[in-house]
């Protein structure tokens, strides 16, 4: 079945080429630079960071996509065949490309998965007896160093004569996500550690809630494919009602009839939550909301957290 997948993506791209003919990726790119696919916002930004400007970056995946649904286009496929470098975050965050990233890596292109920087006991699962495991590890800003540092040793085995500059780009960023984490830590504490209680669209913050001590709850689970039924709205609306949680969030990737259903069901139940604002989940914001950057998103989910709670 495998082999047979394989064929048919082969014979896709081959059959775009004829179409469309000769093509050149990043045609309007510097050829003596690294190019470089990468698929979420939030790879796409730390390519950057790593790779300055020995690199151009193409994200496949631009704001307010998510993930979890994304199916690789044509094009995508043209991209990722005609790279130097093809990273993506792994963990089963973009399950429905892993067919293309296994082809690239029996084609020896260089192919960097953020979950290989990992230790096992830095990943969680869905829950206790569950054998899925949760992606979002970027919502850690401990674990994004971990990814940067992946991202670093990758860009060095591709392009080893500018290894100087990588890894010096590496040093300056950790030292801008080690504040990161501090001015995280700093807003998070504004928040009496009982009411350190986290209601979202679907479950893309339990990495957030490890490293920050939050109890995080989602509706639809780790994945957006998944559908909350009325029963777990209502039992959610229980718990909301009897520990008196002062605000529940809408995401940037998910729709928001969720959560608004949740809201409208504790009112039904004669207390008023507050919709405290949208966190960028599963992608980063953009320059319209200052928000275009891992860094930016990250502080602006946090201050909109905590300024719903405290």
């Amino acid at each position: 079945m495998k082999t047979i997948k394989r064929t048919l993506l082969s014979s896709l791209f081959i059959a775009f080429i004829f179409l469309t003919g000769c093509y050149s990726f990043g045609s309007d790119q510097d050829s003596d630079k690294l190019q470089v696919v990468a698929t979420t916002t939030m790879l796409t930004d730390l390519l950057k960071e790593i790779g300055g400007e020995h690199v151009d970056v193409t994200g496949l995946m631009s704001a307010g996509v998510d993930p979890h649904l994304y199916k690789a286009s044509a094009r995508d496929v043209i991209y990722m065949q005609s790279a130097d470098v093809v990273a993506y975050n792994g963990l089963e965050l973009e399950g429905k490309m892993g067919e293309i990233f296994q082809g690239l890596e029996e084609q020896k292109k260089t192919v960097i998965a953020l979950e290989d920087g990992l230790n096992e006991d830095d990943v969680l699962s869905a829950g206790e007896g569950s054998t899925s495991i949760d992606p979002h590890i970027w919502f850690d800003v401990g674990l994004w160093k971990k990814s940067a540092i992946e991202v670093s040793k990758g860009l060095i085995s591709a392009d080893p004569k500018n290894e100087t500059s990588y890894q010096s780009n590496l040093e300056s960023y950790l030292l801008e996500l080690e504040e990161l984490d501090q001015y995280v830590t700093n807003r998070v504490n504004e928040i009496p550690e009982d009411d350190r209680v986290l209601v979202t669209a679907h479950d893309a913050f339990s990495y957030f809630g490890e490293g920050y001590g939050f109890n995080v709850i989602g509706l639809q689970g780790l994945n957006t494919n998944a559908e909350a039924g009325t029963g777990d709205i209502s039992q959610l609306a229980d718990y909301i009602v009897d520990n008196g949680i002062k605000a529940i969030f809408i995401e940037s990737s998910v729709p928001t009839r969720t959560i608004e259903s949740l809201q409208a069901a504790t009112k039904a139940k004669g207390f008023e939550v507050e919709i405290g604002g949208e966190l960028y989940s599963d992608s980063l914001g953009d320059e319209a909301n200052d928000t275009e950057t891992y860094i930016k998103t990250v502080k602006s989910n946090v201050d909109t957290i905590v300024d719903a709670l405290k």
